[in-house]
C-alpha cells in the first residue's frame, strides 16, 4: 500500500492501493475497506483515485458520498 500525504493533517486515512477498477483505503483505526466500480461507481472509485493521488479530500468523500459502499473490509 501507498502512504496517504494526508496533507490536511487531520484525514483518518492513512494508505491506500489502487488497481484498475478499485482502490481499498485503510483509517487509522486499522480497517482497510474495498470500494470497486460495482460496489461504489467507476466514476467515484476514479474520483476516490485522484483524491488518494493528490493526498486530500479522500476521508471526505467517503464519509459524504460512498460510505459504506464497498465491495469488502478487512481488518
Amino acid at each position: 500500500m501507498e502512504r496517504y500525504a494526508n496533507l490536511s493533517r487531520n484525514s483518518g486515512v492513512i494508505a491506500f492501493e489502487i488497481a484498475a477498477d478499485s482502490i481499498k483505503v485503510k483509517f487509522i483505526d486499522g480497517n482497510e475497506y474495498l470500494y470497486t466500480y460495482d460496489s461504489a461507481g467507476a466514476d467515484n472509485v476514479d474520483h476516490m483515485k485522484q483524491l488518494a493521488l493528490r493526498g486530500e479530500g479522500l476521508s471526505g468523500f467517503i464519509s459524504a458520498t460512498v460510505r459504506d459502499r464497498y465491495a469488502k473490509k478487512f481488518r
